[in-house]
């Protein structure tokens, strides 16, 4: 990080340093190609001076860059949505909870190992459970080690026993367990939620869960996501750890733009 935001402020400096010279330098009536070492060196004294007497110039650039890096970035995620919109909304064996005729969609990328993932749990239950019209989609997402695998399979296990209403059950259980999943521990856990241990954990092998996993894997990697929570607001990308007044901001502005 420290290394790409050098990068950045010597580019930024360099450029703001040029725009700033540059009426100097058609005053002069400079041509670029063909400066002399002597002009090369003054020029750049100029430069600098010009930066050090005014400084809030870097600042200005580096905002300026920043939103055009942010415009690009929204750009290119709403296309890689638009590009793989039935993979993300209509994969057919994800788990769609909320209202399911919400007039907004959220897709969560997120794997119960995740420390961040677990943090947005709750506010992710308030946001749905508060607005009562957003149409929630999960995607087993594993990808913190073998605990996490072993916990999506569990977790996927239940959706093809028990049902979608079994599985939010064991979802929501895997988020805020304590421990490692290990099978007594997961046994324990289908127990107390009256669910058929044996038959979940004999379900754990089969290759349908370890497709959906890859399928999902796949279109992470087609989203450029490459790391949990991450989140699909309509047609917006969000990576990351996001607040729930911030959440809420975003379907307000997705409404308001529909």
């Amino acid at each position: 990080m420290l290394t790409r935001l050098t990068r950045t402020a010597t580019t930024l400096t360099l450029t703001a340093g040029m725009l700033a010279a540059a009426p100097i330098a058609q005053a002069q009536d400079i041509d670029f190609s063909e400066m002399t070492p002597e002009q090369t060196e003054a020029f750049g004294a100029q430069v600098r001076a010009y930066l050090m007497e005014n400084p809030e110039v870097i600042m200005e650039a580096v905002s300026q860059l920043e939103a055009k890096q942010a415009q690009q970035q929204a750009a290119n995620d709403e296309q890689l949505v638009a590009d793989n919109a039935d993979a993300l909304f209509r994969d057919g064996y994800s788990y769609v909870g909320g209202n399911p005729d919400g007039d907004v969609t959220i897709v969560e990328f997120s794997d119960y190992r995740c420390g961040y993932c677990r943090r947005a749990f709750p506010e992710v239950e308030e946001l749905l459970e508060s607005d009562g019209n957003i149409r929630f989609i999960l995607k087993e997402f594993p990808i913190l080690g073998e605990a996490s695998v072993t916990s999506s399979r569990f977790a996927i296990a239940t959706m093809l026993e028990a049902g979608p209403e079994a599985y939010k059950s064991i979802h929501d259980a895997l988020m805020t367990l304590e421990g490692e999943p290990s099978e007594p521990v997961l046994r324990k856990l289908a127990g107390t939620l009256g669910l058929d241990a044996d038959a979940i954990i004999a379900r754990m092998s089969d290759e349908e869960i370890t497709q959906r996993i890859q399928e999902t894997r796949a279109l992470a990697q087609r989203m450029q996501i490459n790391g949990t929570p991450s989140f699909v607001f309509g047609d917006q990308m969000l990576r990351g750890y996001v607040p729930l007044e911030n959440m809420r901001d975003v379907v307000e502005e997705i409404r308001s733009e529909s």
